[in-house]
């Protein structure tokens, strides 16, 4: 086949960094997706490669566009789901994708889906009054649960924010924990904190939970309540046995959202025992207003390294 060269003249150097990339990381990605060399000289990038292979490679750096020309940093997913966008001719939904600004951060960042399992697991959370968000480490389930709550919290479309996971060690024993009740709890629910401070000043977050705006506790301290005009976060739900789970799922009240997050393959609990998760899962799943979401390590939006290690071990427990 034929090969070609062409060349792409980026609007200025910082929308050369933002495609490039740390270290050319990105350069090496689209390289290694489609063979084509890409050499970056200034503004203008080159491409050298098979005449299908340049062309689609031209095709994913068009629709990657909107971030790249105005500076904003391109990381994996986004050029993962480029392609996806591209050989399934879904590129003008890949375009809204990039424009669907679900908040802005403290930082003025914006919060957007980065893949399309990401938007159809927000669109769930907005359309569903309980919503299962289940996929492998860094693939943005609690933290887009945490976007959506503290949104609806800050527009009054609910009273509260209630965060709550099991209090169960990751595979090590912790021994006693001193302090209160709050105190005693912070370390299980610190990933559910830093989604918050975000979004809201970490000296405002106390005075939101001592007003009852914001509420964090274990799961046991659920029982018995009815939980209405509230934002519910159930975190970690890998690691609930059928009765808890269940038991937090019927708390569920009026004018509420529950989203239930977890990864099946980070089970902490002893090896009899069944993961709630899965269990709700294989009842659940055919009921009327509740929706789920699996989400793969093709959605993982931390460091690239997490992908491979997620993917790594999905290929060994296959084996």
């Amino acid at each position: 086949m034929t090969e070609i060269s062409q060349t792409i003249q980026l609007p200025n150097n910082e929308s050369a960094i933002a495609l490039a990339g740390i270290n050319e990381q990105n350069l090496k990605l689209l390289s290694r997706y489609t063979g084509v060399k890409f050499v970056l000289r200034g503004q203008d990038l080159m491409l050298f490669g098979k005449e299908k292979a340049v062309a689609r490679s031209v095709e994913v750096l068009r629709s990657l566009e909107p971030l790249w020309e105005t500076g904003k940093a391109i990381v994996e997913p986004d050029i993962v789901t480029a392609f996806q966008a591209v050989d399934t001719g879904r590129t003008e939904e890949y375009g809204e994708l990039q424009k669907n600004v679900i908040a802005r951060t403290k930082k003025g960042e914006l919060i957007r889906a980065k893949t399309f399992k990401q938007k159809q697991y927000i669109k769930a959370i907005q359309q569903h009054a309980i919503t299962f968000g289940i996929g492998p480490a860094g693939t943005g389930k609690t933290f887009l649960a945490a976007v959506l709550a503290v949104t609806a919290l800050l527009n009054d479309e609910c009273d509260r924010i209630i965060l709550t996971r099991p209090a169960v060690e990751a595979g090590e024993k912790l021994g006693f924990l001193p302090g209160d009740l709050q105190q005693k709890v912070n370390p299980f629910l610190r990933p559910l904190y830093d989604a918050l401070y975000e979004f809201i000043d970490a000296e405002k977050i106390p005075d939101l939970m001592e007003r009852g705006k914001i509420e964090v506790a274990p799961l046991a301290y659920m029982r018995g309540r009815t939980l209405s005009n509230a934002f519910v976060i159930v975190d970690e739900a890998q690691n609930t046995t059928p009765a808890q789970l269940k038991m937090v799922l019927t708390r569920l009240g009026f004018n509420a959202k529950m989203v239930v997050t977890g990864d099946i393959t980070q089970t902490d609990l002893p090896p009899n025992q069944a993961s709630g998760l899965i269990v709700s899962r294989n009842i659940l799943r055919n009921v009327e207003g509740i929706a789920f979401c699996e989400l793969t390590q093709a959605d993982v939006v931390r460091h690239p390294l997490v992908q491979r290690i997620v993917a790594a071990y999905e290929r060994y427990e296959k084996n």
